[in-house]
């Protein structure tokens, strides 16, 4: 059976276009003032200082509750706002998973207690937060983790490991998924609990996973009898599997699905038209074409946001594509600059390094967040279709 499905086209209002420009002349302002450079890897990087920045202008918890450090603005000044940032490639990686996802999980989900302990912190730019998910055997079928939660006086004993964890090595916290009930094939969503864990704890090992682009940001996350007291558990004991599944829908809603290969995509509009024998208008026009529809449907995404609706299927149908765009980006580029186009490009030309550092991640990004298959699943049974 059908179920609801949104994305209405939302006009946008005049002061959203003047606080964009506002945070367009911020960002020209850093660059001239040398306090962050664009990068291949764009805004995929750690920078503290610059993250306090951000949260000065008051864009860090920028739709929470003031009492908690916010700012109580709405999700479309939040999308505007973060969506400059994501363009420009501001290194802003250290904050956004705290500000995107673990914060509206707190406020949802979370004691008093956490919410006055950890917003403010976050809201300032001054706790990093990763999320501990994916297990060895466990990737995209969370129901099917074996980090064990076993209850002792006064909390929790953990054991288990978690793998592809981004940036653990640099956060401060771990939003930590993990079975508090034996596992149960026909109820494979229950007992399963979200806890919170300070990384520099005892039992906690965190090893390396260096990628293909021989960059370090993946993680192996070891815990061995980790004590993790009783009023670190975010909502109720069980119930991570509901949490989780709203925390995932603000994960998958933003323009940072489809904003990783933007560097490419600009470069290349400077060389439309120079290769008509090989359809580079074309080719390019169409990558623009995308680009602007899914600017709109992640609006829109926003929008349902700001109106309190988690919009699960419609997330994962934006992520699914902006997965596709951003794939389609470096291999556009490959066939509209070939070899000896880029050995004429200047050296201080950034277009080589951000064309091959797209090229290698591509193939990452359509599991990142949820694979492909379990995206389309997910879009499948909002749709009735399974």
């Amino acid at each position: 059976m059908f179920t609801s499905f949104s994305l209405a086209g939302i006009e946008m209002p005049d002061h959203l276009e003047r606080l964009r420009e506002e945070v367009r002349a911020f960002l020209r302002a850093e660059l001239e003032a040398g306090s962050y450079t664009r990068e291949p890897s764009g805004w995929d990087r750690y920078d503290a200082a610059f993250s306090r920045k951000v949260a000065d202008r008051g864009w860090i918890g920028m739709t929470w509750p003031r009492q908690y450090g916010g700012h109580e603005r709405t999700s479309l000044e939040r999308y505007v706002v973060t969506e400059e940032l994501l363009a420009a490639g501001a290194p802003v990686r250290a904050h956004w998973l705290a500000d995107r996802q673990f914060g509206p999980l707190l406020l949802a989900a979370g004691s008093e207690d956490q919410k006055r302990t950890y917003l403010p912190r976050i809201a300032a730019g001054e706790c990093y937060v990763c999320v501990g998910m994916s297990e060895p055997d466990s990737g995209s079928d969370l129901a099917s983790i074996r980090t064990k939660a076993t209850k002792v006086e006064g909390g929790w004993r953990v054991s288990g490991r978690k793998v592809w964890t981004s940036y653990a090595h640099r956060a401060h916290l771990m939003n930590l998924f993990a079975r508090t009930a034996a596992f149960d094939e026909k109820n494979r969503h229950e007992g399963v609990t979200q806890l919170i864990v300070d990384l520099d704890w005892p039992g906690i090992t965190i090893k390396p996973i260096i990628n293909l682009a021989n960059d370090h940001d993946f993680n192996e996350v070891l815990f061995d009898d980790v004590f993790v007291p009783d009023d670190r558990v975010i909502g109720a004991v069980g119930n991570g599997w509901k949490q989780v599944s709203g925390e995932l829908a603000h994960e998958r809603a933003g323009s940072e699905r489809w904003l990783n290969a933007y560097g490419v995509l600009v470069h290349l509009l400077d060389s439309a038209g120079t290769h008509p024998e090989r359809g580079s208008a074309e080719k390019i026009g169409r990558l623009v074409t995308h680009l602007w529809t899914l600017h709109r449907m992640s609006f829109s995404l926003a929008g349902l946001l700001n109106q309190g609706i988690t919009p699960a299927v419609e997330a994962a149908l934006v992520k699914d594509l902006g997965n596709q765009f951003d794939q389609d980006i470096p291999e556009a580029a490959r066939q509209v600059l070939q070899e000896e186009d880029r050995a004429r490009l200047p050296e201080e030309d950034r277009f080589n390094d951000m064309l091959d550092r797209a090229l290698l991640y591509a193939p990452s990004y359509p599991i990142r967040g949820g694979t492909r298959e379990i995206l389309r699943g997910i879009i499948a049974r909002g749709l009735g279709l399974r």
